[in-house]
């Protein structure tokens, strides 16, 4: 399988990133930033240490979009870390990124046996979508870590963080997509199917240094989770997310929906789900569940002793 990642490079993005730039039967031929979780410098900067600890400093990283489409940026640095990466003081990469947008880089490499995986916002495929809108369809597909199907939400009552920070975007990327085309793995999924616990985190740190890094990383999201979410630890929503892409056989609940985006201040980035008989035609696959215990030892495997 061939790559690229759109990501916004926060403490679990970067686990993400491990898991495509460690994986034997991937190959990660790119990847581009946006801000989101963080701005977008600091999201090029940890996808470029990201993919050094990795071995990967040879896969190109580019820089996107500084900002929402139509909105001011609001990041999640109170779950990430001021850093996006849990305050832990990390060096500078020794990479620098590439000139060419990563608008341009989606535009310009999409083919049909590259697979794109989306980890942040949706800015950089919503503004090539505006110069080609039939863009999803030529790559092998399009897998997109967004949204609350079940209308529970971590950055509000009832929205995901990247469909919030630009619903715009969101909108636009749902309008054009296809169900055997695109695919989206919302935080319903990350929250039942993907917790990291206490006892699990520990593991994690037991593993070798590139899992110790991945542990590490999250500690600013482990407390936020106790403090905001309430889980039974901390959850991974982007590497669930990549695994599904990796492992699609993961996927143990799926299906077609007719899915709209809300841009409304009062429910901003809800994605809700039409089951009316006088729905719209689905267009994206949803999944709902994934094997837990499979994911799991995926997760660890990969990052395991290296």
């Amino acid at each position: 399988m061939s790559l690229h990642v759109d990501t916004d490079t926060g403490s679990d993005d970067a686990v993400a990133l491990l898991l495509a730039a460690l994986d034997d039967r991937v190959r990660l031929e790119s990847v581009s930033t946006v801000a989101g979780n963080v701005p977008l410098d600091l999201a090029t900067r940890n996808a470029l240490l990201t993919l050094e600890l990795a071995g990967a400093a040879d896969v190109p990283v580019h820089p996107g979009c500084d900002r929402p489409l139509v909105r001011p940026l609001s990041t999640a640095q109170q779950v990430h870390g001021a850093d996006g990466m849990g305050d832990l003081d990390l060096p500078d990469p020794r990479g620098r990124a590439r000139g060419e947008h990563a608008v341009d880089v989606l535009l310009g490499t999409a083919r049909a046996d590259l697979t794109l995986v989306t980890l942040g916002p949706l800015t950089n495929v919503a503004a090539a979508l505006v110069r080609d809108r039939d863009l999803l369809n030529r790559y092998a597909h399009v897998y997109c870590m967004i949204g609350a199907p079940d209308a529970v939400g971590n950055i509000t009552a009832t929205a995901e963080f990247n469909a919030w920070a630009d619903p715009e975007a969101t909108a636009i990327v749902a309008a054009a997509a296809e169900p055997g085309q695109v695919t989206w793995i919302g935080w319903d999924v990350s929250r039942l199917d993907a917790v990291i616990t206490r006892e699990e985190h520990e593991h994690l740190l037991a593993l070798g240094p590139i899992a110790e890094f991945a542990g590490r990383i999250n500690r600013t999201v482990a407390d936020w989770a106790v403090e905001v979410t309430g889980l039974a630890g901390y959850d991974l929503p982007d590497p669930v997310a990549m695994a599904v892409a990796l492992r699609p056989e993961l996927a143990t609940e799926t299906e077609h929906a007719s899915v709209r985006v809300a841009l409304g201040d009062e429910l901003r980035g809800q994605t809700s789900v039409d089951r009316r008989r006088i729905a719209p035609p689905p267009n994206l696959t949803l999944v709902r569940r994934v094997d837990e215990p499979a994911f799991k030892r995926f997760l660890f495997d990969t990052l395991e002793t290296r």
